[in-house]
């Protein structure tokens, strides 16, 4: 800007004599003060008029720029040191510290520093919503500026950016703490936390300290004495984290923070300080090197500060309880399935040398827990927790995996099969029982790359083996396991898929009467088809059905297909066709077995004659009495049952003759043994029983015409098999049943 742009700016500031007589005080710092302007008097004139000023010990350091492009380059540079900004308002364009003003605040993000505008031209004064958007403190023409009215302005504008950074520095302080809270969980929680507590201290009294938390902290450190420990720490007292108190080697220190701890109150001494924190017990003495700088006004900050940080103090504690509730048995005290997973996961890295996994299952643990009661099963597990931590004594890794089960880390010398059966071999005392148990064991060798949960489902594998071995209690592990498990899993999670989107098959095999050759059943089979055109066994698909629950789910769907499938046949004139359908066990336990039968055959409107359901003699024999009273229920409605594949079980007489069966089953393998010249005992006395029962019978798997001959010769009724039929789709059926005619040769 030209001199001749405003009147008399050499005689600025010296209108006014300098009235001030401010006492001297000892300067331990500088104000930093940038001046923007491009008129270089006014840099001159300025630093003069305020060289002496001198607010709370510190002086001002001027820093200068010419334009508003240098302005922002320096603030880029040093603008969080800066504490005021005198700028001109017009410099190489009209609002060049208006600009400088708006990005300082908006790009550069520095709210601290105070600004004070100036300018030689009153007509180019900002508007009122340009000084509250771009927080600016003060706005003067150059004319006004005496002396006086600067000081007053930069001490105004000082305070307020004093007042501004203690609240930023208070605010950054206490976010340590809140920080350090999120972090509880983690091992260093309660490290970090009083490290924030210790930096907060030094944002409110304005100074670096060193210093430590500490507490009686046995509990807290999982250690058994109740020493005071050192929680946290910074400076140099870092080194001591975790350890005892006395270990410090500062006689001064110790005692100041024991007498904090005993007397329980704030200690203040001329060099150093403890502050003692306490909430809902939790008692702990802050220590740090400084004293006499704390001002009253401070102690009293402090005192609002500690009534709420021992409220964090507290939760420490409890997320620490809630900590070991996550990784440790609360009954045994043993590690839990959780932590003992991390155990397996850090073995390598910690460098120790155990190879061997156990999962040890007490037997029938909850016949003593309904016979004896809870107390002496909880009892009894506390004690096998006992001897197996005497027994291994340091030398392996223990936790309680689960309710009556015990996992165990060592090496392969130290963990086997011999050494834990001679741990359980003698008799338990629990309470006042004596208690002989039997377990199941299961061992797994680690591999290198194996993950811990790996580990463990590997051992729970071989665990489960050997609960259901019946020669010895005890297997090992070995890859083959997993993959038998791993490849039934994957069936049941294809034949769960594909059965939900329908690619299962319902196929039907005929029936014949021996004497006519006529049709006179169907009997309806399940086929599950694969992508390469084949299909999967009934024999492997089926149990997989029934391990996961889904068999109900498909047998209601076969049910509900094969009796649509006969209405249909009895709409185009096949009147007189049965239709048998296999039920498995898990369908009889199911409450709504009955009601599903009943609903079906009203459903499809077909008569409940025309349906056979055939049972196999395991079913029967699995559980009876439910058996007996739903084929009961169902003869009562005309449902027909048959025995399948009989004489291949172990059937008891007395239930074969409580079933309500209208026919038995002569299984295919005693029909092979048909041959010209060779009697077939079992075949005849299976036929001749069902005579005397008054039941029909049918032979499966009647394949050539003297197996035929010879069945009906012994008095079969009927036959199914590929010397009549195949088993087919139901397009085919309709098709075959069309076309079909009687070859009677006998």
């Amino acid at each position: 800007m030209c001199p001749t742009d405003y009147e008399n700016d050499e005689l600025i500031f010296m209108d006014e004599e300098d009235t001030s007589h401010e006492e001297l005080e000892p300067v331990t710092g500088s104000w930093q003060v940038l001046v923007v302007d491009d008129d270089s008097e006014i840099h001159s004139v300025t630093k003069l008029a305020l060289s002496d000023l001198v607010l709370n010990g510190k002086k001002l350091s001027f820093h200068h720029a010419y334009s508003g492009a240098q302005a922002l380059e320096f603030l880029r540079e040093h603008g969080e040191d800066i504490a005021i900004i005198l700028l001109d308002v017009v410099m190489e364009s009209d609002d060049a510290g208006l600009q400088v003003a708006k990005k300082m605040r908006e790009e550069l993000k520095l709210e601290e520093p105070r600004i004070i505008l100036r300018t030689g031209q009153p007509g180019y004064a900002p508007e009122e919503s340009v000084i509250k958007e771009y927080d600016i403190n003060d706005y003067k023409t150059k004319t006004e500026l005496t002396r006086s009215k600067l000081v007053t302005t930069i001490i105004a504008s000082l305070r307020s950016y004093q007042q501004i950074l203690t609240i930023n520095e208070n605010r950054k302080g206490l976010q340590k703490v809140i920080n350090s809270s999120s972090t509880l969980l983690e091992e260093h929680s309660i490290k970090g936390f009083c490290e924030g507590v210790i930096n907060q201290i030094s944002q409110l009294i304005n100074e670096d300290v060193q210093g430590f938390v500490c507490s009686r902290a046995g509990a807290i450190l999982d250690v058994d004495n109740n020493d005071v420990y050192i929680l946290g720490a910074v400076g140099r007292y870092q080194n001591f984290i975790h350890s005892q108190l006395k270990l410090i080697e500062e006689p001064g220190a110790i005692s100041l923070a024991q007498e904090c701890l005993k007397q329980r109150q704030h200690i203040f001494q001329t060099n150093d300080t403890a502050f003692f924190m306490d909430s809902s017990g939790y008692e702990a003495a802050i220590y740090i090197t400084a004293g006499e700088n704390i001002s009253d006004v401070q102690r009293q900050l402090l005192e609002v500060f500690f009534s709420s940080v021992s409220v964090g103090y507290e939760n420490v504690n409890l997320f620490h309880q809630l900590r070991n509730a996550a990784f440790r048995d609360w009954l045994t005290k043993l590690p839990n399935r959780t932590e003992f997973i991390n155990m397996l996961d850090r073995l390598r890295s910690d460098g120790m040398d155990l190879d061997t996994v156990a999962l040890v299952d007490i037997s029938h643990f909850s016949d003593i827990n309904d016979g004896l009661g809870q107390e002496a099963g909880n009892l009894l597990l506390i004690a096998v927790a006992e001897r197996l931590t005497s027994e291994f004594a340091g030398g392996a890794k223990l936790a309680r995996i689960g309710a009556d089960v015990y996992g165990i880390i060592g090496t392969e010398e130290l963990v086997t099969v011999e050494n834990i059966n001679r741990i359980f071999s003698a008799p338990f005392k629990a309470g006042d029982h004596n208690l002989p148990i039997n377990v199941s064991i299961g061992i797994c060798r680690l591999l290198e790359h194996a993950s811990g949960l790996n580990v463990l489902k590997q051992t729970n594998i071989a665990l489960n083996r050997a609960k259901k071995s019946l020669t010895c209690n005890y297997e090992f592990y070995a890859p083959e396991m997993e993959e038998k498990t791993t490849w039934r899993l994957e069936m049941i999670r294809k034949l769960r898929n594909d059965f939900g989107e329908r690619r299962l098959q319902v196929w039907y095999q005929p029936q014949v009467d021996l004497m006519s050759e006529k049709v006179v059943g169907m009997e309806a089979l399940l086929r599950w088809p694969t992508s390469d055109g084949g299909f999967i066994s009934p024999a492997v698909f089926v149990p997989l059905a029934e391990y996961s629950g889904l068999i109900i789910d498909i047998g209601e769907w076969v049910l509900e297909e094969a009796c649509g499938k006969l209405r249909s046949l009895n709409g185009i004139g096949f009147e007189d066709i049965r239709l048998s359908v296999n039920i498995s066990m898990p369908q009889f336990r199911d409450p709504n077995f009955l009601n599903c039968i009943k609903n079906v055959i009203e459903k499809e409107n077909i008569s409940a004659g025309n349906l056979e359901l055939e049972i196999t003699e395991s079913v029967v024999m699995d559980e009876p009495q439910i058996v007996v009273e739903a084929l009961r229920a169902l003869k009562s409605s005309g449902v027909q049952v048959a025995i399948d594949d009989f004489g291949t079980g172990f059937s008891s007489m007395s239930y074969l003759q409580q079933l309500p069966l209208d026919r038995l089953k002569v299984d295919r393998a005693f029909v092979n043994e048909v041959e010209p010249g060779k009697p077939a005992f079992i075949a005849e006395t299976i036929i001749t029983l069902g005579q005397k029962l008054g039941l029909k019978t049918i032979a499966e798997g009647v394949e050539k015409r003297e197996q035929a001959s010879y069945m009906l010769k012994i008095g079969c009724d009927e036959a199914q098999g590929y010397l009549y039929a195949k088993p087919m789709p139901y397009d085919q059926l309709v098709e075959f049943l069309t076309q079909y005619k009687p070859s009677v040769t006998h």
